[in-house]
């Protein structure tokens, strides 16, 4: 492996916006619905569309720092470079607890889904059977995992478009509200408005994804252009097709306090509208959805390790190289690989724990980022910029924050830990502050 070992830029577009839609499991408007549900007193769609212009701010700073920045370390990069270095390291410590854990999730989920449909099979065969294919097709390259990506997508949309064919049906037929028209599914004026608040402080995690598309700026053709790009598409589409499936869903089934079981509540109704045949058709769906979702996340998150070693912020010689055949951090995906068999022991709501608190952490520095380079380095101070590199940041640094401090306790007990051991392993790193952190000298051009 050569130290000048570099990732080869064979990405365009399509691939990339394909990575952010796999992390992302288009299929998750399903499983969190019955939940989001309850929380917004059956106003889903309203919630998705208020999550949806909150998370377009921050897409929009992802966009603007990956214009200047095109690294594969992403939100770690942006800051490090815009802020300083020891603000950058804690950003990048603080988002890979949200792409390590994610595999978790998603394995637990694939072995949990399986384990109830076939009962013989231990949970554990699930698990590591899915790991050790997601880790294979992650060390063979991105080319092998974009392939897997687009079947992937193709089989989930697939799906989406079926069920929204059959709840047509059904609503022409009188079902539900038997109308195409229900704009209290937006806005119901006989409910409080923090209803739909609370629905879209839940589903804004829907949403965490599409920052996944920067962490393949090096591979990646063109990156300043096609990696902005790649993320306001994965927001925006990501976004619509949320917001008409839970519309649908809501006109076929509106009264949410019926729901015999709301974790499960989408399972009742895409058996109500397609019937038994077209609900196991869910399950593979959701299988196919979580293994995306653990192929990206991995593939994401040892690339932001890759960053980190190749900076010296983690020890170089295991994380900063690529293996020469492949191309890829193998190393890292190894270790993450052999990180996620903790979901052989962890259950599935410590897991979740730890997912979000990273990500809106990073997502607040990412904004404020935006703000420090542009606005104030940059002196971007006419009217025009004023808006973009001021105000439209600052609105979603505000956002991040208030999504974070409405976190569940145990998500923030524990995402303070992680932070915590990052903090002390900086103080290890730099004697106390008393020297800056390694860093790459990653050019910034506007």
């Amino acid at each position: 492996m050569s130290k000048q070992k570099e990732m080869k830029p064979t990405l365009t577009l399509l691939p990339v916006v394909l990575f952010g839609f796999s992390f992302m499991a288009l299929a998750t408007v399903f499983s969190t619905y019955g939940i989001a549900a309850e929380l917004s007193h059956g106003m889903v769609p309203g919630a998705y569309l208020l999550a949806l212009v909150v998370m377009l701010f921050t897409a929009y700073s992802y966009g603007q720092m990956a214009k200047v920045i095109p690294s594969a370390g992403s939100a770690y990069a942006y800051t490090q470079q815009a802020l300083n270095p020891y603000i950058g390291f804690l950003v990048g410590w603080a988002i890979l607890m949200d792409y390590l854990f994610i595999p978790l999730v998603n394995y637990l989920l694939f072995s949990i889904f399986f384990s109830a449909a076939f009962p013989s099979i231990p949970g554990y065969v699930w698990i590591l059977g899915m790991l050790t294919l997601v880790t294979i097709i992650n060390i063979k390259g991105v080319k092998l995992a974009s392939q897997a990506n687009t079947l992937i997508t193709i089989f989930t949309l697939a799906f989406i478009c079926i069920f929204i064919g059959f709840c047509i049906k059904e609503i022409s037929a009188g079902t539900g509200t038997g109308s195409f028209f229900n704009f209290d599914a937006f806005y119901n004026p006989e409910q409080p408005f923090s209803f739909i608040v609370s629905g879209a402080a839940l589903l804004c995690f829907s949403f965490l994804g599409f920052d996944t598309a920067t962490t393949f700026a090096e591979e990646t053709i063109e990156p300043k252009k096609t990696i902005p790009r790649a993320v306001y598409i994965i927001t925006l589409t990501g976004g619509f097709i949320f917001i008409v499936v839970a519309y649908f869903a809501h006109s076929v089934w509106p009264d949410y306090s019926t729901f015999a079981n709301p974790d499960s509540a989408a399972h009742e109704i895409i058996k109500m509208v397609g019937g038994k045949t077209f609900a196991s058709f869910f399950l593979a769906v959701y299988a196919v959805t979580a293994f995306g979702s653990a192929m990206s996340s991995q593939a994401s998150a040892s690339r932001v390790l890759y960053v980190m070693g190749r900076d010296g912020q983690l020890p170089k010689k295991f994380f900063g190289t690529l293996h020469a055949k492949t191309n890829t951090p193998v190393n890292n995906i190894l270790l993450i690989s052999a990180f996620a068999l903790l979901s052989l022991v962890l259950s599935l709501g410590l897991v979740a724990s730890f997912i979000n608190f990273g990500a809106f952490l990073a997502f607040t520095c990412v904004n404020i980022s935006v703000i420090s380079y542009f606005y104030v380095r940059k002196k971007e101070r006419s009217v025009k910029g004023t808006l973009l590199y001021l105000i439209i940041p600052l609105i979603g640094a505000v956002l991040d924050i208030w999504l974070l401090i409405n976190l569940d306790s145990h998500s923030k007990i524990l995402g303070s830990i992680w932070f915590v051991c990052g903090l002390i392993y900086l103080l290890f790193l730099t004697k106390g502050l008393k020297q800056r952190p390694p860093q790459m000298d990653l050019t910034i051009e506007q």
